[in-house]
């Protein structure tokens, strides 16, 4: 499985929404339950910010999977996960200078 080895530019978000089922009682009493073993997939915005070969060396990687392909990704100080990008922006910041940001999303295949 490809790996994607670039590192982010700004300080990324993590986001996490465990999957869990909830039944409402009356009262606003509630139980929740988990679902499945993975219930906690992460999700990372991440922004880049390099020279244009650089930054087309991401969107190539990231247009070759066409959010079907997973690809391994570790996060500094996180483990390593499986993800995918659905979607993906690139920007022209400056003269030789381009931006892109996306959010990976981890996938259990």
């Amino acid at each position: 499985m490809p790996t994607f080895t670039w590192r982010a530019t700004y300080d990324a978000s993590k986001t996490v929404t465990p999957t869990v089922k909830v039944i409402k009682f009356g009262d606003n009493y509630e139980q929740r339950q988990g679902t499945g073993i993975n219930r906690q997939p992460r999700k990372f915005a991440l922004m880049f910010k390099n020279k244009i070969n650089v930054i087309a060396e991401i969107d190539a990687f990231l247009a070759a999977r066409g959010a079907i392909d997973a690809f391994n990704y570790t996060h500094p100080g996180q483990s390593i996960g499986v993800f995918v990008c659905r979607e993906w922006v690139r920007t022209n910041i400056a003269l030789g200078v381009d931006g892109l940001s996306a959010t990976f999303e981890e996938v259990y295949e």
